[in-house]
């Protein structure tokens, strides 16, 4: 009997602790709050950052998992991109990113964007090289003008529902006159080396001629040249 009675007690504090571990268990899984973690090493696909509400504000992915975009608080249809970080603002937008890579087919790159809000990118710290052939390669910080009235949720618009039409002629004809009209955005200045090997400053107008340049070309000369409104040489 007193055999029995050990045994009954010994079942008691046993279900007791089972159970008590089993609660914490389960608070722990529910848990979302765990305040600071420390990693060794980590290996992860994308890493979604957002605020307490859930807004996103950054990712960080392999290109198989990078994220769209978003215009407006919408994701912008899959795409191919590059593995990198991406930015977006409390307005729901994409806002500028880092991304990179290096292969025989597209060359090797790495580009820094900021983009206009609504809008695509107005400044870009890039780098770009051929990996095949001459092996030229270019670098330097780029910025453009972009419209306020054409936002990149209008662009997206115009895009698709030329795409509907399935009129390759009448895309063409849209897409160069919105070209035209800087609705695409205007190279406005680059400072750095071409792909010719120039090493400079050079400046476009508001239709994106190039109007002044400042460099010094592959034959280590220097060059100060002006341009008027129809591309032609002025001084040197």
């Amino acid at each position: 009997m007193e055999k029995l009675q050990r045994e009954v007690r010994f079942l008691k504090v046993y279900s007791l602790i089972l159970t008590t571990v089993l609660i914490a268990f389960f608070f722990m899984a529910f848990r979302t709050d765990f305040g600071k973690q420390r990693f060794q090493e980590i290996d992860v696909e994308r890493i979604n950052v957002v605020e307490k509400d859930g807004t996103l504000k950054m990712v960080i992915a392999n290109s198989e998992r990078q994220h769209p975009g978003l215009v407006e608080g919408k994701p912008l249809a899959p795409r191919k991109r590059q593995a990198g970080l991406i930015f977006f603002n409390s307005a729901g937008d994409e806002c500028g990113g880092l991304i990179y890579d290096a292969d025989k087919k597209d060359g090797a790159g790495m580009v820094y964007s900021v983009d206009q809000y609504r809008n695509d990118q107005i400044m870009q710290l890039q780098y770009a090289q051929d990996l095949e052939g001459d092996k030229a390669r270019s670098y330097g910080l780029k910025i453009w003008d972009r419209p306020d009235d054409f936002t990149s949720a209008r662009l997206t618009h115009v895009i698709d529902s030329l795409k509907a039409l399935k009129d390759e002629k009448r895309y063409e004809e849209v897409t160069n006159q919105l070209a035209s009209e800087g609705k695409f955005g205007t190279e406005r200045l680059f400072v750095g080396r071409t792909w010719k090997n120039e090493v400079g400053l050079f400046i476009r107008d508001q239709k994106g001629k190039v109007r002044i340049k400042i460099y010094v070309d592959k034959q280590n000369q220097t060059k100060i040249e002006t341009y008027d409104d129809q591309g032609k040489l002025i001084s040197k």
